[in-house]
């Protein structure tokens, strides 16, 4: 069993390629569908700063693919446009080249809570009245992997098996469980989303934000080949040293749905290509920065110039992000921190 803890992505990272580029004997050798890879069967994450999500390293760094696929959580969606929009290799996993079989959105909520149709009788409204009417309670929880999931013939099983939410000492804590993930591709955009999740579920609920727990049964890292380098770039990982730790600001108090459908509205225009939507006056700067990050994204890819891009960084509130915004602006005039993938975001987050 492998147990790290940290109170950051990247110190919990850089525990984690340690373990998976050792020579350690409780180190499998692991030949599957997607190829060769090292793998520790059993493992427990600790992160004791669930808003420590977001990475700093000039590898590593990434905020835009997260929050395009918590944004794809969030509006219940398995459609690839919408996932491929942020992360554009998601289509090797869809079946008809239109969805996608194990999007979590829409078994998480059974429709978008963003559309203004009121609470759903989904799995998320389920597991927050849990916890209302017993705060002690061990059955908050929802259920990714299904029976279902095990017989069927997909190119998409998902990789999360549940969800597990309590409150302990008036804090909510999270344990997520996964069969399989991928240390290098898939597990620092797990964290960002499902910590993310996690506090949503403290501030519906009025309680504090506890520890995030991350259980995988086959922790991995795939050998390196023509296209997964993972073991060469998880050593540049480690070689670049320490980082900082830098958190994302406090989800502000109260009940977050009303400004998630503003943000969820916003994205959907601005990915949709009116990038010149305007943020409400009256949204809270937290949740207007992420709309800013979101029209960062859309500026970049649709090749706006830096200048344009210089005069959103100046609107960004939370210090936090202006690194990201300031890495694009680097790309565009040729000076990037390093020659990497570092703006590409295009690392899928599903596994085999």
């Amino acid at each position: 069993m492998f147990h790290a803890k940290a109170d950051s992505i990247d110190d919990l990272m850089r525990a984690v390629f340690r373990r998976l580029l050792s020579r350690n004997t409780g180190n499998f050798k692991v030949s599957s569908r997607k190829g060769k890879s090292t793998e520790v069967f059993g493992a427990l994450l600790e992160l004791t700063n669930p808003r420590a999500r977001l990475g700093r390293s000039m590898g590593r760094a990434r905020v835009f693919s997260p929050l395009g696929e918590l944004m794809w959580y969030l509006a219940a969606s398995n459609s690839l446009d919408f996932i491929q929009y942020y992360i554009r290799d998601y289509h090797e996993f869809s079946d008809d080249g239109c969805t996608l079989n194990g999007a979590y959105g829409p078994r998480i909520f059974s429709v978008e809570r963003g559309s203004g149709e009121g609470p759903a009788n989904d799995q998320w409204e389920r597991m927050i009245e849990t916890l209302r009417k017993r705060n002690g309670t061990r059955n908050a929880l929802i259920q990714i992997f299904t029976n279902d999931d095990a017989a069927r013939s997909t190119n998409d099983v998902p990789c999360t098996c549940t969800l597990q939410f309590v409150i302990r000492d008036n804090n909510v804590s999270l344990h997520t469980h996964m069969r399989s993930n991928d240390a290098f591709l898939g597990l620092p955009h797990d964290i960002f989303s499902f910590t993310m999740l996690q506090e949503i579920a403290a501030r519906e609920l009025g309680v504090g934000l506890g520890s995030y727990l991350h259980s995988v049964a086959s922790l991995h890292l795939y050998d390196d080949n023509e296209r997964l380098d993972s073991r060469f770039r998880a050593q540049q990982y480690l070689d670049e040293g320490l980082h900082e730790i830098v958190s994302m600001p406090a989800m502000p108090m109260g009940n977050p749905w009303s400004a998630i459908r503003q943000v969820l509205r916003a994205e959907s225009n601005i990915r949709n290509t009116r990038h010149d939507h305007k943020i409400e006056a009256d949204l809270d700067p937290y949740w207007a920065d992420l709309i800013r990050l979101i029209k960062a994204f859309a500026m970049d890819k649709t090749g706006q110039p830096p200048n344009k891009l210089e005069e959103l960084l100046a609107d960004i509130v939370c210090p936090t992000y202006q690194l990201y915004i300031l890495d694009r602006i680097a790309k565009k005039s040729g000076s990037r921190r390093q020659d990497g993938d570092l703006f590409g975001e295009v690392d899928a987050g599903r596994d085999a």
